[in-house]
């Protein structure tokens, strides 16, 4: 269960307006998640975007979903990370 809600929030991140490479604060982890949910109509439609993103340009969505996954597993990963404490992206 835990896994998959990791995936399902670096889906999201991927699918969000956050620059990759950039070095996001909690709360903007946070809210680009959510807002990422809220414009893709949910989980499934951050899956969808991140599948096609694959399809059209994989040389670009592989270095954003590792950029996503390692924010992802540092802000939420063993423990959920403090309010304004910097995430190191992977």
């Amino acid at each position: 269960m835990r896994s998959q809600l990791l995936a399902a929030r670096a889906a999201a991140l991927f699918a969000s307006d956050l620059p990759a490479g950039s070095r996001p604060a909690v709360p903007a982890v946070d809210a680009a998640i959510a807002g990422a949910v809220r414009a893709w109509g949910g989980t499934r439609g951050c899956v969808a975007t991140m599948a096609t993103a694959y399809g059209d340009c994989p040389e670009t969505a592989v270095p954003r979903m590792r950029w996503a996954r390692g924010v992802v597993i540092t802000v939420y990963g063993s423990r959920r990370a403090r309010p304004g404490r910097e995430p190191v992206a992977a």
